[in-house]
């Protein structure tokens, strides 16, 4: 019976070994298609109330849910084409339910953009996102301009670059998602906000984080330096707003948080608690951060963007039926769907950027040696009792 067992287990750990050595080696498949089963999991948890279960976990998590899956919509049909009328549909069924009572109740109507920055940034971004798959009509025009007209009177007449998500509370990264969605509109409609953009980043080079010389992680109702839980999302739209500025501001992320292994959520020599914004910390690291982190490597067309993503399909658990795709069993919806968000990632305004450097392969050294030395040691030890048992016959009784 001990032998038996020992060679199912040596079979598994074998299998185990093979497919996530195929992850990591082989040419990976269409990311569409896996991205667009992972919203049919997501469509499917929305409509049973995901989002307001997240709501009961995050500040945000209604918002972000519902937002995230409609972005990666218009991703996907940006993409392909031949999904564009699709992405259309759900994206306005998104806004629909971001613009309802469950929507804006988080947040004040009164601060300036309406219900602040976090959230007039992100429904224009995806206002934007539905005006660049040419399925807009004009009351969707009429939404986007009279939304980037308010938040660019918003930035105007502030005293800061850094708006406020919340009554006394304000995070660049924020504004930097709003000042994007104002750059959409230039590239997709008429040049209108320019200016304001351009003052905006001379205004922003003057406020960085001094440890790192990165846009800060919160700037009320204190200054807290940069961390990687923003940064993530802060390289990917600051591409669409500057691209010079951005690609100087993402070798800095990367030099300061990138590890071998994942992404902190502190800089390198420094250290903090782990809180909502990063999730629980394994040796520093943030798996909200590293998620993200995908999409802003993406955008800058960092090979760091590819082994992100093959390290979760190694660890992430992704279960792949007929229809749907999930990842830890889709215990945490809100999960995938930055995870599908940041694997579709592509810029809106910018062009493609040059590739940077650092496609090392011997990153996956670690990973094959881990994934192949347990059924190594297993069939090791079946050989070796197999041996014994050879000798003890040959001796006889």
């Amino acid at each position: 019976m001990l032998r038996k067992l020992l060679i199912g287990v040596a079979v598994i750990a074998t299998l185990v070994a093979g497919v996530g050595t195929a992850r990591l080696v082989l040419p990976r498949a269409d990311p569409t298609r896996g991205v667009v089963k992972q919203l049919a999991f997501l469509r499917a948890e929305l409509e049973g109330g995901a989002d307001r279960a997240a709501q009961e976990q995050y500040p945000e998590g209604y918002f972000f849910l519902n937002v995230l899956y409609g972005l990666t919509w218009v991703q996907v049909g940006l993409t392909d084409p031949d999904r564009a009328v699709d992405a259309a549909g759900e994206a306005r069924w998104v806004l629909d339910r971001l613009t309802s009572p469950a929507g804006t109740a988080p947040f004040t109507e009164s601060l300036q953009p309406s219900y602040g920055v976090f959230y007039a940034g992100w429904t224009n971004w995806l206002r934007g996102g539905l005006v660049a798959l040419n399925q807009s009509n004009a009351g969707d025009l009429d939404a986007f301009l009279s939304q980037s007209v308010e938040i660019a009177t918003a930035f105007r007449t502030a005293k800061t670059p850094y708006l406020a998500s919340y009554p006394g509370q304000a995070w660049p990264v924020d504004s930097v998602v709003a000042i994007a969605s104002l750059r959409l509109y230039d590239s997709l409609v008429v040049p209108r906000f320019g200016q304001i953009a351009r003052n905006w980043v001379t205004t922003v080079k003057t406020k960085l984080d001094p440890s790192t010389g990165l846009l800060p992680h919160q700037v009320a109702p204190s200054a807290v330096g940069a961390r990687a839980s923003s940064q993530g999302i802060i390289q990917r739209f600051l591409l669409d707003v500057d691209p010079t500025f951005a690609r100087a501001q993402y070798e800095i992320f990367r030099d300061e948080f990138v590890t071998r292994v994942g992404v902190r959520e502190y800089p390198k020599g420094s250290g903090g608690p782990g809180d909502v914004d990063s999730g629980p910390l394994v040796l520093g690291m943030s798996l909200s951060a590293t998620v993200v982190a995908i999409g802003a490597a993406q955008v800058h067309h960092d090979p760091l963007a590819d082994r992100l993503t093959r390290e979760g399909e190694l660890v992430g658990l992704p279960w792949t039926g007929l229809k749907t795709k999930r990842y830890l069993f889709g215990a945490v919806p809100i999960g995938d769907a930055f995870l599908a968000w940041s694997k579709s990632a592509r810029p809106f305004v910018a062009g493609e950027q040059a590739k940077l450097a650092g496609g090392w392969f011997w990153w996956r050294a670690p990973w094959l040696v881990l994934l192949w030395l347990p059924p190594l040691l297993l069939w090791g030890l079946w050989r070796y009792g197999r041996r014994g048992r050879r000798r003890l016959r040959s001796r006889g009784p």
